[in-house]
Order: structure tokens, then sequence, then C-alpha cells
């Protein structure tokens, strides 16, 4: 429990006008003072001691305000896809509240397939309520590290992998999750691409991949977004753990963005007392958490920034500039959140956010493939239709890491499915095959059964002979949220499914014409079968409302408008980091695909993908006409800007999503044959028409230059392209930077 700004603040100030009859006004307790007011003011008077304790833990999610003056604690809740269930003090376990169930959104993979800047903004607005109910300070998310590879565990956090989606996507997020007093801490900052020995690499890179790739998004989280914390990663970058580390943390960040919040550690992430002094983090969480049963040796006092730090300032080693900007950080942090007395007071598991998590699900749903106009299921019919898989079943909020979390009401794809048929049909349901039977993740327990002792030929003969029955089968399949798939600490072993999917899809190809494959992952897969196969959708992990949101599109409420926001590789070894760079090792990990990651790499190439960054269908069509751009040139420092219409040229409503991708001609450095630089989300009814608008800036024609420092355009030619998917361009536009 919180202290209680009242009754403790009415004691200090009794206190003060005990031992003054003129006692200066604690302008850090007043709300309504300026921050950086109350911040000063606070710090000055605190002892050295108190500085010390606000600096690192006290508890697994808590640090210590100051009791005396009544500072507030500061409560962290882990995300970022729903509000982590309270756990102990010093253990990872479940408290046993009966009031900390939440409402669980898609993940971020999902999120950014929207391609939609309003619906990252509902995202940010509904679990910031949820997290300012719960009397969090700290929603420990969202996550924005690039997609490199398609074995990242933890990629299902993330945004994908292009920096200018990613950048656009989480500015929003953060904005409307501060906007209820809570401070988004996005993470991992930087270069967390991977869950193999995450303590362990070292990503080795040049600037400009660095500059260009993987830290624009965190860039626009801080400069944009405003974000009131950050959290480091665990692996090293130029010898020194991300956590404590000088170029990143305090040259780039706080220097180059000018941040002004607080670089918190991820929790384990601090090595050294000294490091963490000088290179940056503010606040130290996670390290030998145990602070109770394994005594003061491994207490909170005993952290890296605790007790150790405090020996070194009274011993003349180090000084006490640092520990008063990271205390000034810790203060600033906790007068926005904790001590702000004007925020909103939040809700919990309302009926807006779970309409909310349906809605963005929805979205998100990705067509990739409707040969014979599979989809949508036809209900006039009166279908029998077969649902195959263990993904159809299997709550998926549960496991995966730190994103684990219990949730009030989870629908499953059947139960889903069943809802939105209703009398309009009959669905029947085959189990198909055995994955991941575990049900509970740090003491929260799904209410299933999910073990099945019967052979895989024995559940393949199951799910055929009811796919000869019926009119469509719908399978379920992908990853799950357990170890080697699409989870924290642990990366997959392959691009291939798990558990004989494989084989069960084909087998159910040969006997039904309309089968409906329902990828549920974080993660691209190899699809071996895919000709065979006539309608493909990408499902993700869509939360609470997971069945909802996908039958609505399956059965044709919703027209698909998610787009891929990752590269579907056709083969692993067609991924630029498996194919010249490095991955999965320990140690030194070479980027050496440098700036070519995802469709970058794939284009330069020539190298044919699966399924195309940018690609997603729809039950209508949308045909792009009179492109222009408002001029021919660009000089340095100004803008142009590329209009086409769209016309929905098919019967039914929908969404299409404009892209646009600039291309550098006669570029005397390695560049892209296109980068995505500008998109813009457009609903259209039936045969309606509109004029999209898309700005240009001459920062969109940059590259960075690394021996200058500097982002910088070389003059002549460039190409703008318009188009439906990073492989769909309908319009080239010519412009030349003089």
């Amino acid at each position: 429990m919180k202290h209680k700004l009242t009754l403790v603040a009415l004691m200090a100030l009794l206190a003060m006008v005990a031992c003054n009859p003129r006692p200066k006004v604690a302008t850090y307790l007043d709300p309504n003072a300026p921050v950086e007011e109350r911040v000063e003011d606070a710090l000055a008077r605190m002892t050295i001691e108190e500085k010390i304790a606000i600096i690192h833990a006290q508890s697994k999610f808590s640090s210590p305000g100051v009791r005396r003056l009544g500072i507030h604690e500061l409560w962290c809740t882990d995300g970022p896809h729903g509000i982590r269930p309270d756990v102990f003090w010093d253990k990872w376990d479940q408290a046993g509240c009966t009031n900390d169930s939440c409402v669980a959104y898609p993940a971020l993979t999902a999120l950014a397939a929207t391609w939609n800047r309003e619906a990252s903004a509902l995202y940010g607005k509904s679990i910031g309520e949820e997290a300012r109910y719960r009397e969090k300070d700290v929603l420990l998310g969202p996550g924005v590290n690039i997609y490199r590879s398609p074995l990242n565990g933890r990629n299902f956090e993330y945004m994908g992998e292009d920096p200018y989606l990613a950048a656009q996507m989480v500015v929003p997020y953060v904005q409307e999750v501060q906007k209820n007093g809570v401070a988004a801490c996005v993470k991992h900052y930087a270069l967390n691409n991977q869950e193999a020995y995450r303590h362990h690499t070292e990503p080795v890179l040049d600037d400009r991949t660095l500059y260009e790739i993987y830290l624009p998004a965190f860039k626009a989280a801080v400069v944009e977004g405003g974000s009131w914390s950050i959290m480091g990663a665990y692996n090293y970058f130029e010898g020194q753990h991300a956590c404590h580390n000088d170029r990143l943390l305090n040259q780039i960040l706080k220097q180059e963005w000018g941040f002004d919040g607080a670089v918190i550690s991820d929790w384990g992430g601090t090595h050294d007392t000294e490091e963490a002094i000088y290179n940056g983090l503010d606040l130290e969480f996670g390290t030998w958490t145990n602070g109770l049963t394994q005594g003061y040796a491994n207490a909170y006092d005993s952290y890296y920034l605790a007790q150790p730090y405090l020996k070194k300032i009274r011993e003349g080693e180090v000084g006490t500039e640092e520990l008063d900007d990271k205390a000034r950080r810790v203060l600033r942090l906790i007068f926005r959140t904790a001590m702000n007395a004007n925020k909103p007071y939040g809700s919990l598991v309302s009926e807006a956010h779970i309409e909310a998590a349906r809605q963005i699900g929805e979205e998100g749903v990705v067509l990739l493939k409707n040969d014979n106009h599979t989809l949508p299921i036809d209900l006039s019919t009166k279908p029998r239709i077969a649902v195959v898989g263990e993904n159809a079943i299997k709550m998926m909020t549960v496991g995966g890491g730190s994103s684990s979390l219990k949730v009030a009401a989870e629908v499953s794809p059947l139960d889903g499915l069943r809802k939105a048929v209703g009398e309009s049909g009959e669905v029947l349901y085959a189990r198909g095959y055995v994955g991941d039977v575990n049900t509970q993740y740090n003491g929260v327990v799904a209410a299933q059964d999910l073990h099945d002792d019967r052979s895989e030929d024995e559940l393949i003969a199951e799910a055929v002979a009811l796919a000869k029955e019926c009119d469509w089968v719908v399978m379920f399949g992908g990853l799950n949220k357990a170890s080697h798939q699409d989870c924290e600490n642990s990366d997959r072993f392959g691009l291939e499914l798990p558990y004989a999917q494989n084989r069960l899809i084909e087998a159910l190809a040969a006997v039904n014409d309309r089968v409906v494959y329902v990828n549920i992952s974080g993660n691209a897969v190899a699809m071996p079968w895919v000709e065979s196969v006539p309608a493909i959708v990408q499902g993700w992990y869509l939360g609470s409302e997971a069945g909802n949101s996908i039958a609505n599109v399956l059965v044709g409420n919703v027209s698909p408008s998610g787009k891929l926001p990752f590269t579907f590789p056709v083969r692993l070894e067609d991924n630029a980091a498996h194919s010249v760079g490095e991955y999965g090792g320990k140690g030194k990990v070479h980027y050496a695909e440098s700036i070519l990651v995802g469709y970058r790499w794939h284009e330069t190439k020539n190298i044919a993908p699966l399924f195309a960054f940018g690609h997603g269908l729809s039950y209508t069509t949308f045909e792009y006409t009179n492109a222009s751009l408002s001029s021919k040139s660009i000089r340095e420092g100004g803008r142009v800007w590329a209009e086409v219409t769209v016309t929905n040229s098919g019967d039914r409503d929908g969404a299409e999503v404009v892209q646009l991708y600039v291309g550098d001609n006669e570029a005397s450095v390695l560049r892209p044959v296109k980068e995505l630089k500008g998109f813009q989300k457009v609903w259209l009814r039936a045969g309606e028409s509109k004029r999209v608008k898309i700005e240009v800036p001459y920062e969109a024609l940059c590259f960075f230059d690394d021996k200058a420092h500097a982002w910088r355009a070389e003059k002549g030619a460039f190409t703008i392209s318009l188009g439906s998917a990073s492989d769909d361009i309908r319009a080239t536009l010519p412009l030349r930077l003089r």
C-alpha cells in the first residue's frame, strides 16, 4: 500500500512548524507547482542516505520514496499487453489477490499490424487506465526492439522489422499511457535482438546501422512521445552492459536526445557499482531480488546502487554529482506519476477496454492468402465447419515470460467462431495435434486440461475424417508461449512449425478444398504447403478477445485490414541475419547485414519472400489512380507532398493502408532499394474514393553518415513509391534533391 500524502505530509509540515515559526513552504508537496520546482525543493531537503534509497528497489516491483518527507513509493508493473498480477514482495509467484485480473490486449506485433496510429493511441489509453486503476506508476513497456530474426523468442512483444513503422506506432501508445499519470518505460534499450545468451551477447555493428535501424523507435518514444522512463537491455554494447552504458545512456539518450526521465535497469541487468554510477543508470531493480530469505548479503541494501555506492561516497572514492542527477530523475518520475494529484482514476476490465481489445485485434488480423474467395465463410449456406488444432482452444495469455497475465476472461478461437456462427451453421472440433499442455505460469493457472494421450496418427486421422464431412476446415496452428517458441529467455530452434503440423495441414488439404490455416504466433513460420492451402490468415496473440476478433474476420463481419510488420521468408537462410550475419551465439554477434534488415535485404538482394513486409489482403479491392507530387524537386530542409486517389472498387466496405517508400537512385553509399517513410490507413465504403496525402520531408531522403555523425542526403534522383505492400507498388514518382 502506498503512503497516503495527506497524513504523512501533514506530519512533516507540523514538524517544520515546530522547529521554525516561519517555515519555508514545502513546494515539493504542492501538486500544482511546476514539477522542476518540486524536484529541486525535495532534493535540497534529502539526506545522502535518502537519495541512495530512492535509486534502488525495496521489493520485486517497488522502490521506496522518502517517508520522512511524505514522498511516495514508486510501483512498477509488467506490460506491455496487460497489467501483470501482483506478486509477493520477494517472489515471482502470485500474491493471491482477487482484484488483479485484467484485460489482455493484443501482442505488439498485432498492434503494429494495424498500421493505425489511432489504434495505438486507443491501446495506450486503455492499458494506461488499467495501470492507473491498479495504482501502478510505471508500465514496463512498450517494446520496440527491431525484428532481426524470426527465431527471437521475444519478437511478439515488439513492433516489427521497420524502424519507421515502429517509431510511428510507439509515440501514440506512450502519450496516451502517460495521460493517466502512468509512466511508459520503453524497452529494451538497445539491441535486444535475441533471447539466447541474452546476458552474454555483444552486438557488433557500425554507427550507421545503429542509428538507421535500431535507434529510431527509441528516439521517437523519447523525443516525440516524451517517455518518462526507459529500460536498459541485458546485452553488452561496446564492452559495457546496456543497463550502464556510457555510449547508449549518457551520450545518445541523455545528451543527444535530451531525455529527462529515469533509466531503469532490466531486472538483474545491473552488474557493477562504478559503471552504474557513471554510465547513466538511475534506478536499479531485480538484483538478487530475494532480499528477505537469503539475508543481508543479498538484501536490497546490498544492490550495486545501495550500500556499495554509499560506502564509496563516505570514503571519498566518488562524489555526489552523479547521485544528485539520479535522485533528481527519480523524483521527477515520482512527481509525474505517484504524486500527480491531477491524474484520472482509471478503470479496470471495463466494457470499453474489452471493446478496445477486440477492435485492435480485428484490425491486426492479416489475410495472407485467399484463393478462390475461400474467405469469408458464407453463413448463408448453413455450413458445417471443422475447427482443427490445439491453438483453437489453448489460452495464450498465460506464459511467454514477463508478459504473462491473469485475465478476467479469454475467448478462445473455437468459442469465438461458435459464437459468430450461431444458428447459421455447425462448428465441430478435432484436436489435430498435441503441443504444449502446460497451463500455468508463476501461479496463474488456466482453467483447462490439455492432456491427450492419443498418438500423432490417431489425432490426424480424427481430424481428416472430420474434414471430409465439412464444408470448411479452419486449422488453428502456429506457435505458443512455451520455451523455444514465442517466449522470453529462449529462442526458436528453427523456422518450421512444431508438433508435426505440416503433416496435419497437408492431410487436411488433401481431403478438403476449403482449408483455412490461421497462424497463431508472433513470428514468421515456414509454410512448405503454401500452394495447397487456399486461405492463410496471420492471427497473432490477440489477448482476451482473441476468439471474437479472429471469428469476426473469418465470417466476414469485419473485412481484414492488417498488414505484416515483418517479412515472412521462404527459408531461414533467406533472412539476412542467417545469411551473412550471426545470430544466437554467445559473445560478439556480428550484424554483417548492416542496414539490410527484413524487406531491405530481400529487395536489395532480389530474394522473393513468402509474404512481404506490408502485405495484407482484404475482402474488397482497391485501385490507386492519379498519383502526384506537389513538386518534382526538393531542397535541403524542405518537404513535398505525395497524393494518390484510392478507390474501393469492390462490393464491400474496407480499409487500405497506403504505404510510401523512398529510394535513392544515385547513391554513392549502400542504400536499400526502398525504405518505408510514410503510410496512411484509409476507410472506404464500397465504391467510395478518397484522396490520400502523405508528407515527404527532406529527412525521408537521408541516411546516417557515421563519419560526420550526422544525417544527410546526396543530391540527385530519388523515387517515391506508393503501394499496398513493399512488393505491391501501384505508382512511382520521380523526385530530385537539388
